[in-house]
Parts: structure tokens; C-alpha cells; sequence
């Protein structure tokens, strides 16, 4: 069901991991008499911009790229590991060093572009991508790799907060594509890149050095490129103050936070063990050395988490927290069967369902309805929260994997860590339910329930979440509430007289409201049928 857009803040908030998602940019309030992102970009003294459109597309590929290079050194990781003959903890603290550098990234520098432009951060974190490749090239020892995955990260941290404002900044005004464009480039691009290096590794000469070679080309040519973005953001002062994180999680949102907490343990966990360990799980259980196989895997994980944010973004937030949970728990049953029957068919299935069990339970589910209970002075704070419980998640548990690899086997390890996901998934999904049982449901109920006070943001929020269960009903009440000059999203929307007659009840949409005799305002009393 077509649902509202979301306001420009709130886009930023639902698409960049970025723990400054609710400040306010320099370039956002294009001036009087302007709309948002129009008329506010330009391009440097004596070079053309390119179009808003090119523009546009060029971010999302610039963000597809750098992805592309964080998602490329997982297939080498089997590889290095047999050249240099460094162990299974060695092999996942490397990829926990890219999660960790990534995750501080974010939280540090995530705002940085509001100060300095997004087209400014933007190259840097193509630079630090091709610095990356360098490093790459020149490793000869688990040292060099270390160093490698962090700028990796610091690179990849930096596109994805300055290259997902910037594409808030050139959308179309009202599209509300950003958020779908950004998170796609993100997970596909790492999908591609695991992919696309097995494929190289395996059947192209040189494994270790031509892809590397090939992006480092690739980020030299995207660093003068990205030039041509049009700035949306001038530069101003205040990066210093800007650095500092602010995280905290709002009252009315910990209760949710601690219903979804096992979901948002076990989505990232599926995405790192798989972005570290999957490629070796593949050979063992597929009984293959093609190193294809190991790409495959990397690809249908991420690459069906980003189809399912794109395909199932219409769902209520609920209705996707509740889908993702049960598709992680039959992906990690699934995985788990085929390690121990060595089944090929089932191991890429459940892969495959996992997959979608993170798009559609982290990104559609619980990040939505969590940042919904969140007013906008406190939207930055729990977003910073949530991703700090991603980046732990997607990083710890791998850890841990890895020196039980080392003392139990791949194997035995494999199948306690899918049982653990399992029971994750299952006890989100199980909380979920009994905390929806318990809310007051019935008419009466709702009758008599006290009216919101329209000054408490509070109640605001907590309205917000009511009608991201009911979608119908939200879309209903904002229709509502615009055409009678009130305001979407609180639970009483003040206004200029409605003209409908104050005692005229009015239905659309399975949501009731009334006029307030008083003062002839739309207001809704929430009652649905």
C-alpha cells in the first residue's frame, strides 16, 4: 500500500547509518521562496555541474563502488590465509577491524559533509578507497591486511553518510527515492563485489592483485568525476563541535528496543559471518575448491537483503519486523540442515531466505519503528544507537566465531552459530507478539481512552508507531490532515476549520475522526474497524 514520504530529515535518518541523521545541513534550507534541493547546488569557479539527474545517479554509482571495494576482500580471505597461513581468529579479526573502523566512521565524521560539502567528503572516501587498493597490492603479511580493511572502512563509513545526504539533497522533490537508491547501492554493492572478485580469483590470472588494480583505476577515475556533482552544501563553520557523538535512546522507544534487540543481534550477525566465514563454509559443505561458490554465497546474502528492502517497502513496519524474524529463522534451520547433510541446494536456499530475513527485519521492521518513536530532537541519538548494535553485531560474534573455528572446527561451529541465530530470530519473534497481545484492543477501550495532548511529543511519537501498524489508517489521517490545513503525525492534528460541520463524523480509510465542536479543528480519535 503507497504510503506518505517520509520528510526530508526523516530520509536521512532511515538511510544513512550516520549518528548525526537528524542534524540539520548547511544546505538544507535552500533559502527564501526556494524548495528543498533546489537551486542550492553548484558546481566549482569555472567547471560545468552536471545535471541534477547525472548527478544523482553518479552518487549512487560513486556509493555502488566503494561498497563494491569493501565487499571485495572477502572471496581473498581464504586466499591470503593460505599464502600467509595465519589462523581462523586472525582471518575474522581482519574483517572485524573494516566493521569497527567503519562503525566509529560513522559516529565521528557522519556529519562532517554538512560542514565541509558532500561533494568534498566524497572524494576523500574515493581517495581512501584507492589508498585502500594500494595497500592491497602491497600486503605481503597479515599486517598490511589490518591496515587495509581499516581504511576500507574509514572509506566506506564516509561515502555511505556524505553520499546518502547527497542523494537526498539531488532526488526529485517528493520522489522519495533516496532512501531506496542508497540502500540498495549499499548492500548490492557489496553483493556484486563478492561476486565479482571470486569470479576474477578463480578463472583470471594474478588472483590477488587484478582486482585491486581494477578498482584502484576505478576509484582514481570515480575521484575526478564526482567533481562534476553539483555542491548542495557550502561550507561553514562548526566541523570541530560536529565530531562529537551523541547517543541515546528515548524513553518511549527502550521498550520496543528491547522487543527487537534479538533480531538486531542476528541480522548482522548473518551478514558477517557470511562476509567472513562463508566463503570457507561453501567449499566444506559444497565439496567444491571453485571459488565461485564462495562468491555466490556472499551475493545472495546481501544481495537478497537489498531485493527484499526494495520489494517489500510498501509493508507496515511490523508486518516486515514479524516476516524477517520467521525468514531468519527458517534460513538459519535450512543452513543448518545442509551443513550437516552437505546438501548444496539447501545451504544457497537458506543463504538465500537469510538473506531476506535482514532486509526485511533490520532495515524494514525494526530500524522503521524505532525511528518512528523518536521526535526529531531525538531522532540522532537513538539512530547512532541502533547502528552502534549493528556494527557490534556484524563484528563480536564473528570474533567469537573465529577462535571457535580455530579450537572446534568450521563445521561444529557452523551449526552452533546457526542455532544461535534460530533462537534469536524465534525469541524477537515470540516478544513481538505477546507485546502486541498486550496492548488494549477493544472498541471500549479506545472510546474512553483519554484524548492525546497535542503539545506532548511524546504522545507524537507514540501515535507515529500506532499508525505505522495500521498503513491504511496513517495514509488516511495525513490525506486528512493536509486537506484541512492540520498537521500528519501527532495525535491530534490542529488546523483551520475543516467546514465539514462539528458534529459530522468522517470515515476514510477505516480510521474515524470527528471535527471538535470547539474550536471546528480536524482531530482523529484513533478508532479503527
Amino acid at each position: 500500500m503507497p504510503q506518505e514520504s517520509p520528510t526530508r530529515k526523516e530520509q536521512l535518518a532511515i538511510t544513512v547509518p550516520d549518528a548525526r541523521a537528524g542534524h540539520q545541513g548547511a544546505g538544507s534550507d535552500p533559502g527564501p521562496g526556494r524548495p528543498p534541493g533546489s537551486g542550492a547546488a553548484r558546481a566549482p569557479a569555472g567547471r560545468a555541474a552536471l545535471p541534477r539527474a547525472a548527478g544523482f545517479w553518479l552518487v549512487a554509482g560513486v556509493l555502488f563502488l566503494l561498497l563494491f571495494v569493501s565487499g571485495a576482500a572477502s572471496p581473498l580471505y581464504g586466499v591470503y590465509q593460505a599464502q600467509w597461513r595465519f589462523s581462523a581468529t586472525t582471518l575474522t579479526a581482519v574483517f572485524a577491524v573494516y566493521a569497527l573502523v567503519l562503525l566509529v566512521t560513522l559516529l565521528v565524521l557522519g556529519s562532517v559533509s554538512d560542514y565541509l560539502g558532500r561533494r568534498r567528503v566524497i572524494a576523500v572516501a574515493l581517495v581512501a578507497g584507492a589508498g585502500a587498493c594500494g595497500l592491497f597490492l602491497a600486503a605481503h603479511g597479515a599486517g598490511l591486511l589490518f591496515a587495509a580493511r581499516a581504511l576500507t572502512g574509514a572509506s566506506a563509513g564516509a561515502a555511505t553518510s556524505a553520499g546518502g545526504a547527497a542523494l537526498i539533497d539531488l532526488q526529485p522533490e517528493g520522489s522519495g527515492r533516496a532512501p531506496v537508491v542508497s540502500s540498495a547501492a549499499v548492500l548490492l554493492g557489496l553483493a556484486a563485489g563478492g561476486l565479482g572478485t571470486s569470479a576474477l580469483v578463480q578463472y583470471a590470472p594474478a588472483p590477488t592483485h587484478l582486482i585491486w588494480w581494477l578498482l584502484l583505476g576505478a576509484c582514481a577515475a570515480a575521484s575526478v568525476a564526482v567533481l562534476a556533482i553539483p555542491e548542495t552544501t557550502p561550507g561553514r563553520a562548526g566541523v570541530l563541535a560536529s565530531l562529537r557523538p551523541r547517543v541515546t535512546v528515548p524513553r518511549q522507544a527502550r521498550g520496543m528496543l528491547a522487543v527487537a534487540l534479538p533480531v538486531m543481534i542476528a541480522a548482522p550477525a548473518v551478514n558477517g559471518f557470511y562476509l567472513s566465514l562463508g566463503p570457507l563454509l561453501a567449499a566444506q559443505v559444497l565439496g567444491s575448491p571453485d571459488l565461485l561458490w564462495g562468491g555466490l554465497v556472499i551475493f545472495l546474502v546481501a544481495g537478497t537483503g537489498g531485493a527484499a528492502t526494495v520489494a517489500f517497502r510498501g509493508i507496515s513496519g511490523p508486518a516486515a519486523l514479524l516476516a524477517g524474524c520467521l525468514a531468519l529463522v527458517a534460513g538459519a534451520v535450512m543452513t543448518l540442515a545442509a551443513i550437516e547433510t552437505a546438501s548444496a541446494a539447501a545451504f544457497l536456499a537458506g543463504t538465500a531466505v537469510a538473506g531476506a530475513g535482514v532486509g526485511t527485519g533490520f532495515f524494514l521492521g525494526a530500524y522503521r519503528i524505532l525511528s518512528a518513536l523518536a521526535v526529531p530532537g531525538q531522532r540522532a541519538g537513538l539512530v547512532a544507537a541502533i547502528w552502534i548494535i549493528w556494527y557490534l553485531a556484524f563484528s563480536v560474534p564473528v570474533v567469537a566465531a573465529g577462535v571457535a573455528t580455530t579450537h572446534f572446527g568450521l563445521h561444529q561451529t557452523a551449526v552452533v552459530y546457526s542455532a544461535a541465530l534460530a533462537v534469536l530470530a524465534a525469541a524477537a519473534a515470540g516478544s513481538f507478539l505477546i507485546r502486541r497481545r498486550s496492548r488494549p484492543r477493544g472498541p471500549a477501550q479506545r472510546r474512553h481512552t483519554r484524548p492525546p495532548d497535542p503539545r506532548s511529543d511524546v504522545h507524537g511519537a507514540a501515535r507515529i508507531a500506532d499508525l505505522a501498524i495500521r498503513p491504511r489508517a496513517a495514509a488516511a489521517v495525513t490525506r486528512h490532515a493536509v486537506r484541512h490545513g492540520g498537521r500528519p503525525g501527532s495525535g491530534v492534528m490542529p488546523g483551520r476549520p475543516c467546514g465539514c460541520g462539528c458534529a459530522r463524523r468522517w470515515r476514510q480509510g477505516g480510521v474515524h475522526g470527528r471535527c471538535c465542536r470547539a474550536s471546528g479543528t480536524a482531530t482523529s480519535c484513533g478508532g479503527d474497524r
